[in-house]
């Protein structure tokens, strides 16, 4: 079967993992499919949960081809709420790009580790958005008021090591797949 998401279990740690190319947008099924896999992984024997994603990058943001439709799935708040409440570790592995709503998923995650060329961002403002999934309010908490708020008003990407100096990022790994 060719899902979206997948749940494997490897030495009682859970490992979902996203294949939606080209760039694992948050589209509704990609939503569905991580709420069914978290609140299977919560259910199950693994102690831990490590998110990751096929391909060229972690999740990239919103499924533009949903903006400004009703929404339908799973919501991301859903998901960001299984993440962030779940009482097993949540481990976000970054690769490629972490942005918007990616980088906001990450953000629930109890830790994020990511590779050397991943860029991490809330690039929204140059669409004239404000992030809209929790970025505003979690970020801050973890690399503090002055640099959230040049990454949420500038759009800028950070480069995984900057991510790592300010605290957005707890370790660099050679790779994550």
């Amino acid at each position: 079967m060719d899902q979206i998401v997948q749940t494997e279990l490897h030495n009682k740690i859970a490992v979902i993992t996203i294949n939606s190319p080209p760039v694992n947008a948050l589209s509704a099924r990609v939503r569905d499919g991580l709420l069914e896999s978290f609140q299977r992984f919560l259910a199950s024997e693994a102690d831990a949960v490590v998110l990751i994603c096929e391909g060229r990058t972690f999740i990239a943001g919103a499924d533009i081809k949903e903006l400004g439709n009703h929404p339908t799935g799973a919501s991301l708040f859903q998901i960001q709420t299984a993440i962030e409440n779940s009482t097993k570790p949540v481990v976000a592995a970054i690769h490629g790009a972490a942005l918007g709503g990616g980088l906001e998923v990450a953000l629930c995650a109890h830790y994020r580790v990511a590779v050397a060329s991943a860029k991490l961002g809330l690039p929204e403002v140059a669409l004239g958005l404000i992030p809209g999934a929790g970025g505003t309010q979690r970020l801050p908490r973890l690399v503090g008021v002055e640099n959230a708020l040049d990454i949420v008003t500038s759009g800028r990407h950070l480069s995984a090591m900057e991510a790592l100096g300010m605290g957005l990022v707890d370790e660099l790994v050679e790779r994550v797949n």
